[in-house]
């Protein structure tokens, strides 16, 4: 199982390079292997390299810039992915797109199931919504992954802003009406290459499918479980979305309904309490090496 992965400078693309593929490979692309930017090069990258399962783990993830960049944004999030999809396609490849709970709206008070009304607030979630029809559009067979609040070791995420505040302030407002699910980059990346594994071996489930860690939290209350894991000291004061004025719009509840995954591919919601102690002791391991 040869798998081909786009994004390799990202958080999920980063966690899958450390991730063993049994019976297989990984080879790993960023921009100056193929830069997305250009229209050809994805296409190009997956002929000359025939894999049998293509991830693209490469987007525009800049939410409030996108909302200037909007023709950047289209070309990572829309354009690129249907070029994958439709190349992988043509070779017979599996592919995996990741994508993201910003196609949602946020005004339901329910868990939000792959069937739920998609309705971004913001241009990056409108992009990507554009890029999940013409993915499958491209590759009936395909398998895309929306998650949520990605955090890691590495790149730019919450989980590193939190704990680089702290190093100079004793108190934070966070908002508190945000609510959706903290999904560690190591778990999605494990997610994805069981999802390969089984599409390689036939398995039918496609289309498009949930998966963000449990239990659901707002934003504060991640900031407050950050630094307790960390054991920093800090006050995080709640406060709603209309005292932290953002260019773009933010979904208020975006708690996806994950039992679809499970069903099909047996990849369980992991508890991103987990994940966040890993990723802090990480991170304190390497600025004690620093």
């Amino acid at each position: 199982m040869n798998i081909l992965v786009f994004g390799k400078n990202g958080q999920v693309a980063k966690a899958l390079q450390l991730e063993p593929v049994p019976e297989g490979s990984l080879t790993a692309l960023g921009r100056d292997d193929a830069d997305l930017l250009v229209r050809g090069n994805a296409e190009a990258a997956i002929r000359e390299r025939k894999p049998d399962i293509v991830i693209n783990a490469a987007a525009y993830t800049a939410v409030d810039k996108a909302e200037e960049e909007i023709d950047a944004a289209k070309a990572l999030n829309t354009d690129a992915p249907a070029e994958m999809a439709k190349a992988a396609h043509d070779i017979g490849a599996q592919f995996i797109h990741l994508s993201t709970d910003y196609v949602f709206d946020g005004t339901s008070h329910d868990r939000l199931t792959e069937e739920a009304p998609t309705n971004p607030l913001n241009k990056y979630g409108a992009t990507k919504l554009v890029g999940e029809t013409q993915v499958m559009a491209a590759h009936p067979k395909a398998v895309i992954l929306r998650t949520s609040w990605v955090f890691s070791s590495f790149g730019n995420n919450f989980v590193k802003t939190m704990l680089r505040l702290a190093k100079d302030r004793d108190a934070l407002s966070i908002v508190a009406d945000q609510i959706g699910g903290p999904t560690e980059a190591g778990d999605i990346a494990r997610a994805a290459l069981a999802i390969a594994a089984k599409k390689h071996r036939g398995a039918p489930g496609s289309g498009i499918y949930h998966f963000q860690g449990t239990p659901p939290v707002s934003w504060a209350e991640f900031a407050e479980a950050i630094f307790e894991t960390a054991k920093v000291t800090m006050s995080v004061s709640p406060i709603p979305t209309a005292e932290y004025k953002t260019p773009a719009a933010r979904p208020l509840n975006t708690v996806l309904d994950c039992a679809r995954i499970e069903r099909d591919f047996g990849v369980a919601q992991p508890d991103w309490r987990s994940g966040l102690v890993r990723v802090v002791k990480e991170l304190q391991s390497k600025e004690s090496k620093s």
